[in-house]
């Protein structure tokens, strides 16, 4: 079945009538969930299970932005807490990368209970200290490299639960000096820093399946628009440069980042090469301008989608959740404030 270029949410934990009849006409390629939607494990797989029945698609992607820190929509009392990503970073070299990828292996182990299959993680940006702290601890490492090194492992944990990741937010998001939540940041570093430094990770990663654009305006490639709506960033940056040809989908349109209506923002993001159009916010007249806006699934877009579904595990590897956890708290002894 044929379907919508975009991935949408809802209002809240239960689909409601008017939400139902939307995405059977609209016929997104997926959804998300934010804590909004999530009260306990039955409810979460319900709400899942009637997403996907309203596309008519099993296998229709169902994403969280479930990183540990700041960043987790599944948590207390019916799902542990997990740290930020700088945690890792901070544990002993010889245990970083084991402990990574156990971290992502538990959040898939959680997901994957629920239906999810696809998680926002890792985050591969480069933080800068004297940046905005949108991104902050959410960064692994202080070194590209390092971001590199425990971003795949967290890939590589997710993808053995059988969830799928999202590598964010490309071409690199660590020196903006403002949280694209809420202000368009600008990032005048030239092009040549910006390739010793900040797309390191994501070279190092672009055979990942997706990755989550950045609502930033790097001023040496493209001076008036934001990667998630500059051909020029897409083209020459993350299709050129960082060599990504995974599913690329935008960050949140809702985002105050960007201006204008709703299905122009998403006909700017498809027109400058974006697969995908994400909105997160489950504000029924805005998704139904996204829709607007949005086109069927074709082309090199539809290839993209179908191999990223394709790489999803059909078998996930043994795992004793018990032990698992035993070890990753026993990695974080100590480490972690209560």
């Amino acid at each position: 079945m044929t379907a919508r270029a975009c991935i949408l949410g809802c209002a809240g934990p239960v689909l409601t009538s008017e939400e139902a009849a939307f995405f059977r006409r609209a016929r997104p390629w997926g959804f998300i969930l934010f804590r909004r939607n999530i009260e306990t494990p039955d409810q979460t797989r319900a709400l899942v299970n009637a997403l996907r029945e309203c596309v008519g698609r099993e296998d229709a992607p169902v994403l969280v932005d479930q990183e540990g820190g700041r960043v987790q929509r599944l948590g207390p009392p019916h799902w542990r807490r997990y740290p930020a990503g700088r945690a890792y970073g901070e544990l002993p070299v010889e245990s970083r990368r084991e402990i990574t990828r156990l971290g992502a292996r538990l959040i898939a182990h959680d997901l994957a209970a629920l239906g999810i299959n696809v998680d926002c993680l890792p985050v591969l940006d480069v933080p800068d200290p004297q940046m905005h702290e949108v991104i902050g601890d959410r960064a692994y490492d202080p070194k590209p490299e390092g971001v590199a090194l425990l971003g795949r492992a967290a890939c590589e944990g997710l993808m053995a639960g059988g969830v799928l990741p999202v590598v964010k937010h490309i071409p690199g998001h660590g020196r903006a000096r403002a949280d694209s939540h809420l202000e368009l940041p600008v990032v005048d570093a030239s092009r040549a820093e910006l390739e010793a430094r900040d797309f390191i990770p994501f070279q190092a990663l672009s055979d990942m399946p997706m990755a989550m654009s950045a609502h930033v305006v790097y001023a040496d490639l493209d001076p008036s628009l934001p990667a998630t709506l500059s051909r020029r960033v897409l083209d020459v940056a993350v299709r050129g440069i960082i060599g990504f040809d995974g599913l690329l989908m935008t960050d949140d349109l809702s985002m105050k980042a960007l201006g204008g209506d709703f299905d122009d923002r998403a006909a700017a993001a498809l027109d400058a090469g974006c697969d995908m159009i994400l909105h997160c916010n489950g504000d029924m007249a805005e998704m139904q301008a996204v829709a607007q806006g949005t086109w069927f699934l074709e082309g090199r877009a539809a290839e993209r989608a179908y191999a990223a579904l394709q790489r999803t595990p059909k078998r996930v590897e043994p795992f004793d959740a018990a032990a698992a956890n035993a070890r990753f708290d026993a990695a974080f002894a100590g480490r972690l404030a209560a």
